[in-house]
């Protein structure tokens, strides 16, 4: 087989963008080029990779199995160049961390002096992120997510606490009785988002007005502002100082910490892990709205 492995990075690249043309550009081709190439993959291989529609190039189910493959292929070589450079095993460089915005806001970020006083030649980056990202591909280097996620080769999970979620309002409605809740205005996602756990449990409530945000954020400046009630992160509706409209925590989602299999190899991501978890052991009742 006289395949050219060089092309497996331009061969990924026409499946992200299914079009030739962006693929030129982000890799700093020509289309021809980028053409010739795809040309002599396939010719190489024997099967046909990518076949063109009107939406552009998606790969075929033989191309599908072969980008799996190279995916992973990729992800062994990244590990290599990033166990050789961390071969003095230095605590420096950049750690990305993806999470829910309000959780990263209102909670992580209030511990961060800490872990960069301890390891000042990091360079830290928290963003508000709720996709499911693929650590095969590197999408990020550790993120906290809400429920367990879906399987993926190179992906290591461990749940390290509990997120409380409670009713809260403001000044307004302090005191409500909880038999008045269905007849209050709420703040909830739009219904796209009915298979949040959240969605699923207002919808018992099955409340008689609800005004629709796009995030949490949003839902909780909202409920500042007295447009009405919601079920709320603790941390959140705490740290805002809103009313908590009962004592009892209503929900509660899992808060699992998730990074690539071979991070705990490399000594800034190994690091950063350890604080995740220590921070949240620590605040555990804090998380889970106590």
């Amino acid at each position: 087989m006289d395949l050219d492995w060089n092309d497996i990075p331009l061969l990924r690249k026409l499946a992200e963008s299914g079009s030739m043309a962006q693929t030129a550009r982000d890799l700093e081709l020509v289309t021809s080029t980028v053409s010739r190439r795809l040309a002599a993959a396939e010719q190489a291989l024997g099967i046909r990779l990518f076949i063109r529609d009107p939406s552009g190039y998606r790969p075929t189910e033989a191309g599908r199995v072969f980008l799996e493959h190279a995916h992973l292929i990729v992800d062994r070589v990244d590990t290599m160049v990033l166990e050789t450079r961390a071969e003095q095993q230095d605590v420096a460089g950049p750690v990305n961390i993806t999470g829910i915005d309000v959780v990263l806001s209102h909670w992580l970020v209030n511990h961060v002096p800490e872990l960069l006083a301890k390891h000042p030649r990091l360079e830290l980056s928290l963003l508000g992120d709720f996709r499911e990202v693929s650590f095969t591909r590197r999408e990020a280097d550790l993120a906290i997510r809400l429920n367990r996620p879906t399987a993926d080769a190179a992906l290591r999970m461990r749940k390290i606490g509990t997120l409380g979620f409670a009713v809260y309002g403001g000044e307004a409605f302090r005191g409500v009785d909880r038999k008045e809740w269905k007849t209050l205005p709420w703040l909830a996602f739009p219904r796209e988002f009915a298979w949040l756990a959240e969605m699923k449990w207002l919808e018992k409530i099955k409340p008689e007005r609800v005004t629709r945000l796009t995030t949490i954020a949003m839902i909780a400046r909202a409920c500042q502002s007295g447009i009405g009630i919601a079920l709320l992160p603790c941390v959140v509706g705490d740290s805002l100082g809103l009313n908590r409209l009962q004592d009892r925590i209503e929900s509660h989602r899992e808060l699992w910490l998730l990074s690539h299999k071979d991070a705990g190899q490399i000594a800034r991501f190994r690091a950063v892990t350890e604080w995740l978890v220590t921070v949240a052991e620590r605040d555990a009742k804090q998380l889970a709205g106590a």
